[in-house]
């Protein structure tokens, strides 16, 4: 992996980490951090090393706030109404040349937008807002540490929010979401309440996040890559298919997913009497 201005990058024992790293500005993501991700996400995708990706962030008060307010230029709509050109801003841009081609600054921001099928969970280390649900929204669970909140500040200043509640419509109840999307900044929701709604999937002290987060990636990438993968593909598959067209499909993601070599493994080392520790969650 090349070095990287707003993300760093390391791998251990087939784990990824990739860490936001921009926490000067809570980790709000600019183009260059969008264009990065992209590359990371992408270049993944080839790294036979790697097996699971831990995606998380630099300091204690934010995994992401957003997009950086510095990159947007508020007169967008103003000049798409008097000019009918496209708006952009220093760095990036931000509005459309038409209603029907919006040039979206979190596009390339997830994993799965980017083509990305092995596992990726999220270390939440704090406020994670707004544009970090690009991100949430395409991981496989979330583990976040027991100060993270979650909120969407859009309509509070003045802006809809779409996408960002969207990609997270499958991970909270549809009220729950809703409720996050209209109320805006006048309301948080806590990891405790999060955990009880399902948005997240453990808490912890923020001194054991990386520990909970480095056991489960570890445990996942000690499995077969080819079975992983195809359970993570037929899951997210499941998602957008109706329930017998999805029973339909799975033995497409079973005969993908199955090698000689992992079922051997798995074979040899359940017929050793060996069996696996296991936590209670």
């Amino acid at each position: 992996m090349a070095d990287y201005e707003t993300v760093t990058y390391e791998e251990a024992n087939g784990v990824a980490w990739v860490t936001l790293n921009r926490p000067e500005v809570h980790n709000a993501f600019n183009t260059t951090m969008t264009e990065e991700l992209r590359d990371v996400w992408r270049g993944l995708r080839h790294n036979a090393a790697v097996h699971c990706i831990v995606l998380t962030a630099a300091g204690e008060r934010a995994f992401c706030t957003g997009i950086d307010r510095s990159e947007v230029n508020v007169d967008w709509p103003d000049e798409l109404a008097r000019t009918g050109a496209q708006a952009t801003s220093d760095g990036g841009t931000i509005g459309f040349s038409s209603p029907f081609m919006l040039d979206d600054p979190g596009e390339y921001l997830g994993p799965k937008s980017n083509d990305l099928w092995k596992p990726v969970i999220a270390a939440v280390n704090g406020m994670a807002c707004g544009g970090a649900f690009y991100m949430l929204g395409e991981v496989e669970f979330v583990i976040a540490a027991d100060h993270a909140t979650f909120f969407d500040p859009h309509v509070s200043y003045g802006m809809p929010t779409a996408f960002e509640p969207i990609h997270m419509l499958h991970k909270m109840p549809f009220p729950e979401i809703m409720r996050l999307s209209i109320l805006g900044n006048a309301e948080r929701v806590s990891a405790q309440r999060a955990f009880e709604i399902g948005l997240v999937s453990e808490v912890c002290p923020l001194s054991e996040l990386h520990e909970r987060a480095r056991w489960a990636a570890e445990t996942i990438a000690s499995y077969s890559p080819l079975a992983v993968q195809a359970t993570v593909r037929a899951l997210w598959a499941a998602r957008d298919l109706g329930h017998k067209q999805a029973l339909g499909q799975g033995y497409t993601w079973i005969a993908m997913g199955t090698d000689a070599e992992g079922l051997r493994k798995g074979q040899e080392s359940f017929a050793s009497g060996a069996r696996q520790e296991w936590r209670l969650r």
